[in-house]
């Protein structure tokens, strides 16, 4: 059961760091700096936690990293899992279960994104600040735990309205380019062509990317407080598209890892004092 499987993880984790986390982070491509930044207690490889699954993605260190960041105890995901990579959704969002279960009260979640809007440009932090759900399967699917969350879990603010605005003010403060907008959620791990480009614009969407929501809807199901981070590396404007480098990804995701390096911490301090 997954409440059994939730609680065996809990326990492997607490047997090497016995701490209660206040913030879950899950770092995406190019946040290796943040991880950095901890005040580290303990590294677990995902390999070593139970019922944890193993990210393939080469980007991603794959390890769970226990300590403090801005003066707040935190467990941090380096790396995360993807629908793509063969998990279910379930299993890709197991990890925001086991942060729940272990004490925390807000997830920051990351990752790279292509970025559709017409006035992003690249490096750009955008701030999620709601999102289109185009995965084919939901993480919440099944017999609802009552214990771990309602049935229907509501929607209409997934994404903390007071956090958005703290990002933002921070965001300016700090001279870190960013934006606000509406992030898709798309199954992968081929990127989008032409004709999708221009339907997910009109659906409203600002950047795509392959992870984030299933892991948000999770949260919001336990009860978590969210902030969601993306960093635009690549444009994506179907008029002006060329082939994708993925070496290019990786060093915009790089240039726009720094600032979210600077950011974060600085939000979680003024999180941390309310």
């Amino acid at each position: 059961m997954p409440a059994e499987q939730i609680a065996e993880s809990v326990r492997s984790i607490q047997q090497v760091w016995s701490r209660t986390p206040r913030v879950g982070l899950i770092l995406g491509t190019g946040l290796g700096g943040l991880a950095e930044q901890i005040e580290t207690d303990a590294v677990i490889p995902y390999g070593e936690i139970p019922h944890f699954p193993v990210s393939t993605v080469q980007s991603h260190a794959g390890q769970l990293v226990c300590g403090t960041l801005s003066g707040l105890p935190v467990v941090a995901m380096e790396g995360r899992f993807h629908y793509y990579e063969g998990y279910s959704l379930a299993q890709v969002t197991f990890p925001v279960r086991v942060m729940k279960a272990l004490g925390a009260e807000l997830l920051v979640v990351t990752n790279a994104a292509g970025g559709m809007n017409p006035q992003y440009s690249l490096a750009d932090v955008m701030i999620i600040e709601d999102h289109i759900n185009l995965m084919p399967e939901n993480p919440l699917r099944g017999p609802n735990d009552d214990s771990l969350g309602p049935r229907f879990p509501d929607m209409s603010a997934p994404y903390d309205r007071e956090l958005i605005g703290l990002a933002g003010r921070l965001a300016m403060e700090l001279g870190i380019p960013h934006q606000q907008g509406v992030f898709v959620a798309v199954p992968g791990p081929n990127l989008e062509t032409r004709a999708e480009y221009r339907m997910l614009r009109q659906l409203g969407a600002d950047a795509v990317g392959m992870s984030t929501v299933p892991e948000v809807l999770v949260a919001v199901h336990a009860g978590l407080k969210v902030l969601g981070l993306s960093i635009v590396t690549d444009i994506c404007l179907p008029d002006a598209l060329e082939p994708v480098e993925i070496e290019k990804i990786l060093a915009v995701a790089a240039q726009g890892g720094e600032c979210l390096s600077r950011l974060i911490p600085r939000v979680l301090a003024e999180w941390g004092k309310s």
